[in-house]
């Protein structure tokens, strides 16, 4: 029979399993492919989620390092495969996988990336924002590329060719490999806050998706679109299609193409200004043929050979008008003086005595009957204010109290009913003039089966 030493805690189990599981060669690294559920993204922490096929389900754990190297967003539902080990969780005493590497089951994890990321962008928006123009003459064009590649040399040698006063600043950048992204992203913002260039190139040459990918990074997909400079985006080859491409203000298919699309043709442009230099002094001849003719016209006219004649119609209207003001004014003047004789002849000293006199006892008897008015307006007001105040008195506790009503409490409590009471326990009586205290002998309840409750 076993003794109480044989059994064993279950911290002492789980930690026997957990060493079985960590030095177990087979669960050391583990190669799953399955159906991902019960996942809930947490932005920069570690993800858990459960791994399942049609009869068995694993829990799985991937830490914050690992997963930020996942180049896809993993979905409820998505088919991986997965590369981790296994072990014991001693707290629950579940196994699970620790995984450590993981992408789509079929689809590569970059395409897959990028598919996500294009369906997300085009959700928001953001490549059906207003394509800024390109300065047609620019004065400086910023570059962001590689410095040794093929992409700065084809600009050069096209912009030099076809449009030489412009200038080409060359912002040096690694267009591949992990820090690719933020290199290209600091370069744009270096290149918008200097804020004194035309256009903006940005591009490398052709290679595979995983060469490229710098290009379909969303931090480098937003910063193209915050820029405050049109970008054109020239990355790859022709059939190659990045983030950054649809995100630009223009595509071009190669370096060469972004150079045509930034600058004009230096010969095209010197033709056009000489054959608007032409048409311009041709209008210019016209205009003067034309101005001069007016000229000699308004030089014949007689408003130039006989100015006396511009005016002498006026000067006739102002001395009519002048005259007929003249008449009027003493029209007015003696209407005036016959209606103040008028209303002279009315205004007497008696008339104006005996009005203001009436005037007078109006003023006193309105004055005394204000007096009264108020004074009996008071003494409604007060006998309201005394009858309010013995209504008052009426409903006072305390004059109730007068008449032989008390109330109980107890600690501060106002007793509403016997079943707040017991026996032997002490109350204050709360009379009109003082308090009393007092002990319970008895409570009798007031119902159908009526009972007594004695100390």
């Amino acid at each position: 029979m076993a003794t109480h030493d044989d059994y064993l805690t279950v911290s002492t189990l789980t930690q026997y399993l957990k060493r079985k599981f960590d030095a177990d060669p087979y669960l050391g690294r583990v190669y799953l492919t399955g159906e991902i559920s019960n996942f809930r993204p947490r932005p920069n922490a570690h993800q858990y989620f459960s791994l399942k096929d049609d009869h068995a389900k694993i829990s799985a754990i991937m830490f914050k390092s690992a997963f930020a190297k996942v180049k896809f967003q993993p979905e409820e539902g998505m088919k991986v495969l997965v590369t981790g080990r296994i072990s014991l969780y001693e707290a629950s005493g579940s196994y699970q996988i620790y995984v450590e590497r993981m992408e789509p089951d079929g689809v590569g994890a970059l395409y897959q990336a990028y598919e996500q990321l294009k369906r997300k962008l085009a959700t928001e928006g953001l490549f059906d924002l207003h394509k800024r123009p390109l300065v047609k003459y620019p004065k400086r064009i910023a570059v962001i590329t590689s410095p040794s590649g093929a992409v700065i040399r084809d600009i050069i040698t096209t912009t030099r060719r076809r449009f030489p006063i412009a200038q080409l600043v060359l912002f040096s950048a690694q267009v591949q490999g992990d820090s690719a992204a933020d290199e290209l992203v600091k370069r744009i913002q270096q290149v918008n806050e200097i804020g004194t260039f035309d256009t903006l190139i940005i591009g490398r040459g052709g290679g595979s998706i995983e060469d490229l990918w710098p290009f379909n990074e969303e931090r480098v997909a937003r910063a193209i679109a915050d820029s405050d400079i049109p970008v054109i985006s020239s990355v790859g080859h022709e059939t190659d299609t990045t983030i950054a491409d649809l995100v630009a203000d223009v595509r071009a298919a190669t370096p060469t193409a972004a150079a045509e699309l930034a600058t004009p043709v230096l010969s095209d442009t010197l033709l056009a200004l000489t054959d608007a230099r032409s048409r311009l002094f041709q209008a210019m001849a016209g205009r003067i043929t034309l101005q001069r003719q007016r000229l000699q016209q308004l030089q014949q006219a007689y408003v130039l050979t006989q100015p006396q004649r511009l005016y002498e119609g006026y000067t006739q209207r102002l001395a009519n008008l002048t005259e007929q003001l003249i008449n009027a004014q003493r029209k007015i003047i003696a209407t005036n003086q016959q209606q103040f004789i008028g209303i002279s002849a009315k205004l007497s000293a008696h008339l104006l005595t005996v009005r203001t006199q009436h005037l007078t006892e109006q003023v006193t008897t309105l004055n005394e009957r204000l007096v009264a008015g108020k004074e009996g307006y008071l003494h409604q007001q007060r006998e309201h204010v005394n009858q309010l105040i013995s209504q008052l008195d009426l409903l006072s506790p305390l004059k109730i109290m007068t008449r032989g009503y008390s109330y109980v409490t107890v600690d501060d409590q106002v007793v509403k009913s016997v079943s707040q009471l017991a026996a032997k326990q002490e109350v204050q009586l709360h009379l009109s003039d003082g308090q009393a205290i007092a002990e319970i002998k008895q409570t009798i309840i007031n119902d159908d089966n009526t009972s007594t409750k004695e100390s």
